[in-house]
């Protein structure tokens, strides 16, 4: 059974940086594609971030793109997602996905495209 498990949020003050974690379970994180999602109350989940079964491909939001770094370590089927230059606007439920399917890298935005959630992990960003 895939079980995804995220850590890592937590409050910071605008301008400093926060690393989330992704712990896949059940499966190798070669047989997936990757994905970091946001989301605040009464706003849809966006994407943020992205990363493809062959750990090479990464993909970001505009609004993440210079700030936030996706990576993984194979090894302990965890994906990484480090967050600098924090501001009030990133304020929210963090979630990570991951999508079995082979059409990631046509539907890594699209949060229905994934098969698998965790939990969810709460990012604070106090101005």
């Amino acid at each position: 059974q895939v079980q995804v498990v995220e850590s890592g949020g937590g409050l910071v003050q605008t301008g400093g940086s926060l690393s989330l974690s992704c712990v896949l379970s059940g499966r190798t994180l070669n047989s997936f594609g990757m994905g970091w999602f946001r989301q605040v109350p009464g706003k849809d989940r966006e994407f943020v971030s992205g990363i493809g079964w062959n750990g090479k491909t990464t993909y970001y939001a505009t609004s993440a793109k210079g700030r936030f770094t996706i990576s993984r370590d194979v090894a302990k089927n965890t994906v990484f997602l480090q967050m600098n230059s924090l501001g009030p606007e990133d304020t929210a439920i963090y979630y990570c996905a991951a999508d079995y399917g082979s059409s990631w890298f046509c539907d890594f935005s699209r949060s229905a495209a994934y098969d698998y959630w965790g939990q969810g992990t709460q990012v604070t960003v106090s101005s």
